[in-house]
């Protein structure tokens, strides 16, 4: 193997050991999977992943309960039986989740320019006539300085979108804050052959928007977090390759 040669060699070397470090453990997950099933993520408890964070926010003054003397009502109570909604840490909220939106936006922006000057000698106290012993005798003064600059710019920009999501989902409370909202997340996984779709929901509810069938809808969630996706062979062919990416982002044209 001459210089040449194995000077190639080693660069394909290089590239193949860069590329395995682009691609990550996500890379050595994928090829791990290969002609299998993507797994199911398993049911675990959200408050244990090393994501989650405990929320917090502006909380008013705690309030004491009252009692009425000879009343079998509290004050602040909905019923007289205990209430079934969604109160604690552990119980089950079902989300209702109806989103149909769709934006149409379109701007044209045309701009021109153009100047122009001129301008010639015709006396130079007198001493006109010694340009021609320095200069070309086909040099005619008149037109000695003429500029001209023209600018054109033309623009044009449309967006137009549209969202349609219809799901209804049960999350788990993971967390009563002071003044008694509830803080809620859940998550969804359908495997359909081999692909699997995956939603998650995260958010602040007000009990007194839970209704009395334990439901309530996203537009009534502070917060709100929606992701929906999904992992796959379908979701792999739709990703550009890591190194695309990577030309993406460095590459300024």
């Amino acid at each position: 193997m001459n210089y040449k040669n194995k000077k190639n060699f080693y660069l394909l070397v290089y590239i193949f050991i860069i590329s395995i470090f682009l691609s990550g453990c996500n890379g050595i997950t994928r090829l791990a999977y290969v002609g299998t099933k993507p797994p199911i993520t398993p049911i675990n408890d959200p408050t244990k992943d090393r994501n989650y964070k405990v929320v917090s926010l502006p909380m008013p003054q705690p309030e004491k309960n009252q009692y009425m003397a000879n009343s079998l009502w509290r004050k602040g109570a909905r019923a007289f039986f205990r209430d079934q909604r969604a109160a604690r840490v552990g119980d089950i909220i079902t989300v209702s989740i109806n989103i149909d939106e769709k934006a149409a936006l379109a701007n044209t922006t045309k701009r021109s320019r153009s100047n122009a000057e001129d301008s010639d000698i015709t006396n130079l106290l007198g001493q006109e006539g010694q340009f021609k012993k320095i200069l070309p005798e086909s040099l005619n003064l008149a037109p000695m300085i003429s500029l001209g600059t023209e600018s054109k710019h033309t623009g044009a920009g449309t967006v137009d979108r549209s969202e349609k999501l219809t799901l209804t989902v049960a999350a788990l409370v993971t967390q009563v804050l002071p003044n008694g909202n509830l803080v809620v997340q859940g998550r969804q996984e359908v495997r359909v052959n081999f692909e699997v779709r995956e939603f998650i929901i995260a958010g602040v509810v007000r009990p007194e928007d839970i209704t009395a069938s334990n439901t309530i809808t996203h537009t009534q969630i502070a917060e709100l977090r929606l992701s929906y996706g999904g992992r796959g062979q379908l979701t792999d062919v739709q990703q550009p390759r890591y190194g695309q990416q990577v030309l993406d982002v460095l590459f300024p044209f």
